[in-house]
Order: C-alpha cells, then sequence, then structure tokens
C-alpha cells in the first residue's frame, strides 16, 4: 500500500502558538494534509503573553545577531502587508540618559536599524528636541535629546488565531484542547495518541512529526516522544505590567535601564499603557508563570525614572507573564541567550522524520515556517515551494495605509456603531467585520449585549469561526476586552458560552462556510 494512503497526514504539528499554526499554515499552503494538536486554546501560552511587537530588536545589535536582527527587519513589513487589520506601524521614543550609552552609539545602532533590513514603508530614525516635542511632556526636565524610529504592533493572540483559520481553509484539521499523549515511530509512520477535553482518545499516524511546543517542547521530547536528546531549552519568563494611560500622544518609549535592560512603555487599547518587559530565567511549569511583586515593582521603577510622575501601584490594572523558550546556548544571563531559533532534524535512516523546535520570535514565525518546510523538503517531493509572503490573512484583505477608509465605510454602513467601537471591530476582523455585523440595522439586531461594546453576534462568529469555548478565550486572546468587562459580566459570558456549547453538535475541527 502506498504510504502516502495509509497515513492520515503527511505532517502533524504538536503545539498551537504562532510557529506550531505558523508551520502548519505554511504546509497546508503547499498541499500536504496537515494536523495540528494544542493541549488548551490556541495562543494560551507564551504567544498570548509578548510585549505584542513586530520589530528587528535594537538591543540585540549590541549582542552582534546581525542575521537576526535583519530577518526580523526584512519581516516587518512583509507581515505589515499581510496583516493590515491586526499590525500597524507605531514610532517608538528613545530618550538619551546622561552616564549609559553615550548619543553616538544610539545614532550608529539606528543608522543599522534603519538600513540593514531594506526599509520601504516604515518612515526613518530621528533625532528629537524633547523640551520641544510633544513626547518631552511626560518626562523628567532632564532628559532633553532624544531618538525616534519605527517598528510595528501586533495582536499576538490573534495573529495565532488567524495563522490557524487561514491553515484550516486550506485544508488543515486544527485541534484545540485536545493533548499528545504519546507518539512513536511504527513502520515508517508516526503513531499519535490523542486526547480531547472530553476525555474521549484516538489514534491518528502522520509521514512526519513537528514539536512546536514551546516552552514544553523539552518535555514532549522526554516524556511524549521518549527520545533522548542532548540539546536543551531555558525557560525565559517575561512579565508586563498593564497601567492606566500614562501619556496622551500614540507614540511608545524605549527606556534603557542602569541594568543594561531595556523597557518599552506602548500605548495599549487606547486608555492604557503596556510596560514591559523582565527577562528572568523560570523554574516550575511554564503554565504556572505570573507577574511577580518584584517583577512588577521593577517595571514600575524603571518606567518611574523617566516620567515626569511615578508610576504607582495603584496604577496597575493588569498584569501578565509568558516563558519563552530559547535554545540553551549557554549564555550567562537570560538577557543575553540567543533569540535564534533552532530547528533540530531528528530523522535517522529511513524513519519518519521528528523536526523540534526551538526559540524564535513572533516576529520571524514566517520565515521558521519556511525554513522548517525546506528540512522536510526531502520527504515531501510533492509538496509546493515557498508562498506566504504578503499574502493576506483572513480580514487582511486591504492596504496598509487603509484602516481608516474602512473604519468610516463601517461607520457609514452601520450608523449604530460608534467610532470606537468600529475601530475595534476593523482593527480586530479588517474586512470580515461586515461579516459579523451582516444585516444588523440596530445594535439590538446584534443579539444580547455582555459588557462594553461585546455582542452575541461577535461571541457566536468566535465560537463558530475562531475555536472559542470560554470567557476567557474571547475577553484575553480573541481580544482585551477583558479590561473592559467586570466579574460578573465575564462570568454570565461563561455560563453563556458554556450553555450555547452544551446545545450546540458536535464542534468542527475548522471554521465553517469559508473556502479558499
Amino acid at each position: 500500500m502506498d504510504q502516502r494512503n495509509a497515513a492520515d497526514f503527511d505532517l502533524f504539528v504538536i503545539g498551537g502558538g504562532v510557529n506550531g499554526c505558523g508551520i502548519a499554515r505554511d504546509a497546508s499552503g503547499r498541499g500536504l494534509r496537515v494536523g495540528l494538536a494544542e493541549q488548551g486554546d490556541l495562543a494560551q501560552a507564551t504567544s498570548s503573553a509578548s510585549t505584542k511587537l513586530f520589530h528587528g530588536g535594537l538591543r540585540y545589535l549590541e549582542y552582534y545577531e546581525f542575521r537576526l536582527v535583519r530577518e526580523a527587519l526584512i519581516e516587518r513589513e512583509t507581515l505589515l502587508v499581510a496583516m493590515p487589520h491586526i499590525s500597524w506601524p507605531l514610532r517608538f521614543v528613545l530618550p538619551h540618559h546622561d552616564g549609559l550609552r553615550p548619543a553616538w552609539l544610539l545614532r550608529l545602532g539606528l543608522f543599522l536599524y534603519d538600513h540593514l533590513g531594506g526599509r520601504k514603508i516604515l518612515p526613518p530614525a530621528r533625532s528629537l528636541d524633547l523640551h520641544e516635542d510633544p513626547a518631552g511632556a511626560p518626562l523628567k526636565p532632564g532628559y532633553g535629546k532624544a531618538f525616534e524610529y519605527s517598528d510595528c504592533w501586533v495582536e499576538d493572540a490573534r495573529l495565532v488565531v488567524l495563522l490557524a483559520r487561514d491553515a484550516a481553509r486550506r485544508g488543515a484539521e486544527i485541534l484545540p484542547r485536545t493533548k499528545c499523549l504519546a507518539a512513536r515511530r511504527d513502520e515508517g509512520l508516526w503513531r499519535i495518541r490523542l486526547r480531547e477535553a472530553g476525555g474521549a482518545e484516538r489514534e491518528v499516524t502522520s509521514r512526519a512529526l513537528v514539536n512546536a511546543g514551546g516552552p514544553w517542547v523539552g518535555r514532549i521530547i522526554a516524556e511524549t516522544l521518549a527520545i533522548e536528546s542532548s540539546e536543551r531549552v531555558r525557560l525565559v519568563r517575561g512579565s508586563h505590567i498593564v497601567t492606566r494611560r500614562l501619556f496622551e500622544h500614540d507614540r511608545a518609549y524605549i527606556f534603557q535601564g542602569a541594568d543594561d535592560r531595556i523597557v518599552f512603555a506602548i500605548p495599549f487599547e487606547t486608555d492604557f499603557t503596556l510596560i514591559g518587559t523582565t527577562d528572568r530565567d523560570h523554574e516550575g511549569a511554564p503554565g504556572e508563570a505570573v507577574c511577580t511583586p518584584e517583577e512588577a515593582d521593577y517595571l514600575r521603577a524603571a518606567a518611574s525614572e523617566y516620567f515626569r510622575a511615578p508610576v504607582a501601584a495603584e496604577d496597575v490594572v493588569w498584569t501578565y507573564s509568558g516563558v519563552r523558550p530559547l535554545y540553551d546556548d549557554g549564555a550567562k544571563s537570560a538577557t543575553a541567550a540567543t533569540r535564534e531559533y533552532v530547528l533540530s532534524l531528528d530523522a535517522p535512516g529511513d524513519a519518519p522524520p521528528l523536526l523540534n523546535v526551538f526559540g524564535g520570535k513572533i516576529t520571524t514565525h514566517r520565515r521558521l515556517a519556511e525554513a522548517a518546510m525546506a528540512k522536510l523538503a526531502p520527504r515531501f517531493p510533492q509538496a509546493g515551494g515557498a508562498w506566504t509572503a504578503r499574502v493576506p490573512l483572513p480580514g487582511g484583505d486591504f492596504r496598509h495605509d487603509e484602516p481608516g477608509r474602512l473604519i468610516g465605510a463601517l461607520l457609514t454602513a452601520y450608523p449604530f456603531l460608534d467610532p470606537r467601537w468600529a475601530r475595534r471591530l476593523v482593527r480586530a476582523y479588517g474586512t470580515e467585520a461586515r461579516e459579523i455585523l451582516g444585516e444588523a440595522r440596530n445594535a439590538e439586531d446584534l443579539g444580547r449585549r455582555f459588557g462594553h461594546d461585546l455582542t452575541e453576534a461577535e461571541v457566536v462568529w468566535l465560537m463558530e469561526r475562531e475555536w472559542a469555548r470560554s470567557a476567557a478565550d474571547v475577553l484575553w486572546r480573541r481580544s482585551k476586552l477583558g479590561l473592559r468587562l467586570d466579574a460578573g459580566e465575564a462570568a454570565a459570558l461563561d455560563a453563556w458560552m458554556e450553555e450555547r456549547t452544551a446545545g450546540a453538535p458536535a464542534p468542527r475541527h475548522g471554521p465553517v462556510t469559508e473556502t479558499v
């Protein structure tokens, strides 16, 4: 029997973060039969706990990681074109701090940053006089000079969900809340045992296996696959705090610390400021990462060194933390550990291949997926070539400079929306916002309102198209409306979703009513 026909999948991916979903999307678009299992919700761990930037990593230049920075800089604009609804340009203000990095060094770094990646869309760096520029108003008067440069914002968890949706509409089977219990090689195939959220188990077969388990990558190798490996992952915790809005303009800050680290202060969800991140080696289970009081104090102190008004504990409205699965290169500190991704192929003889994914940045997820497919290409001569560059994700089929036009058109078509509501819908769903609103003539046509501007129509969309099953899925990953709804409203949403799920037919493994 033809081995291809004997297997359920050509490629099976363990892990529903940005790298796993990126690989699934790439492989599906090349014509391979792809399955993906994620033990929790999509983007439930590291991929929803980032600083939410597509950036080259300015500070990595100090560690001479020029290849990584160049690749990331090139990717910023490639990704911006493909997802203009969930990613947009952001200007960063870097105040010069006497006694830290000299101005000439900052200027040199920004010159390299502007020219390493073939920048075309984003504006170049420039100098600022903080005594005259509005960016200086929130800062202490001792800061007079600054530099301003470009990077991009990205809605990280929505990125992951859209990658999964694009993979599904190209034929992939996406299985959130499905744990991979074991996988073993047998007669030229991988036999993979899965357990769904309800407890049902099944076995599938695949010609190749990708371990994109993020912080769990090492545990999957040792326990799930029972394979000995000398490669190690270094777990580094990055924590963030979200405060009330600390400044009025729409630019972000990048602050230098006396410990050589940098901290960002970024406009967040209109009424808030995001401050992060830390770099601490993480002990314990990856899923138990939290922003410790010490880390929150560190971030408040780092920002207070620059802001005219100190950031107080009562200013903090939310904290979050994620664990980065870095390749253990033996660096002395978590800050110095490489952000380069490492793809380790285990394919002895004619055995079905295993690809382990270590490290990576959200900015380089697409290039990582291409590199992964290049490693696996010899086993799949029927597969197509690289295709993902600048190909829009669902809802992203418009120009990067057109969100304002889409928002205006939505307000015209649905006069009951207010500008903030319309902007949120476009920034989350792009051109698909109209599908959520449908034929509604007023807000009541959208069904129950769960709090703020979250309606039944939107929640149904998220359940049917984006695998949402709980209030946390909706409020903290598909959106950040958890900052708006109170505990009672979140509990009511949870109960409504649970009731709807219980009365619904067995969930589909991919989005409904979608075609390529």
